[in-house]
């Protein structure tokens, strides 16, 4: 798995939007049993954190030192450093392992080998993300050009799965039929700026160019932006499968 977040992993605390909690419950509603739960490449352990009221025991893995620091403590949250390939767990030791927008980074078939082992049966794997985000109309134009034109060079080739909202990835689960979900948020200009500056193509062009490639649209979206509602609007992805 290729680490492209720890050199801003505070930043990515910050502005990564959190899922609904509406679609936690909705993945709870599938799980038997609530001993213990496993949050694969946590990042800052937001999924974690949502996870924790309804098991005794969560936990939650990155490769990242860095993203592990930033992420929130609580007594039943058990963080460790270590591959998704590779956990390091006993075998059928969870209910429900969790990964969101971060299974495209993944060696498909080496991770579900290692799911298989660790879930119990009938435990379940909920694969989440979220798709590409829109707002207003003139906006969408300024955004939608930095996306595919400015650091559209500079995706990692995995980048396809989520432009096509997970559907392609492979997936070899009794899978369970989801819910759509969506995700909306007035946001900063602030906020839509730091977000767009996690992305690991913004990254990749700073290190290629030395110059922060938002700049390129500063002025532009902050014109459309004062005239807009604000509104932010993410398309959320979710796969169920069970063991």
């Amino acid at each position: 798995m290729k680490d492209n977040f720890s050199a801003q992993s505070a930043a990515y605390s910050q502005f990564r939007p959190h899922y609904p909690a509406e679609m936690i419950q909705y993945i709870l509603s599938h799980v038997q049993n609530f001993d213990m739960a496993l949050d694969v490449a946590t990042g800052n352990g937001q999924v974690a954190v949502a996870l924790a009221p309804y098991f005794k025991e969560v936990y939650a893995t990155d490769i990242s030192t860095k993203q592990l620091e930033n992420a929130k403590q609580l007594p039943n949250i058990i963080y460790k450093e270590g591959s998704a390939e590779e956990t390091g767990f006993n075998n059928s030791q969870f209910d429900l392992i969790t990964v969101a927008q971060a299974i495209h980074w993944f060696d498909f078939d080496v991770f579900y080998r290692e799911i298989k082992r660790v879930l119990k049966p009938n435990g379940i794997l909920a694969v989440m993300g979220y798709g590409v985000f829109s707002t207003n109309l003139d906006t969408d134009i300024i955004l939608s050009h930095f996306y595919k034109e400015i650091v559209g060079p500079y995706w990692d080739a995995e980048r396809k799965y989520v432009d096509e909202n997970y559907t392609t990835i492979p997936f070899p689960f009794r899978e369970i039929e989801s819910r759509k979900f969506f995700n909306r948020f007035t946001w900063t200009l602030e906020q839509l700026v730091g977000y767009l500056q996690t992305w690991s193509a913004t990254q990749h062009y700073i290190k290629d160019k030395g110059v922060d490639p938002v700049h390129l649209i500063y002025n532009d979206l902050k014109t459309s932006w004062q005239k807009s509602d604000k509104q932010v609007f993410f398309p959320l992805l979710l796969r169920i499968g069970e063991v």
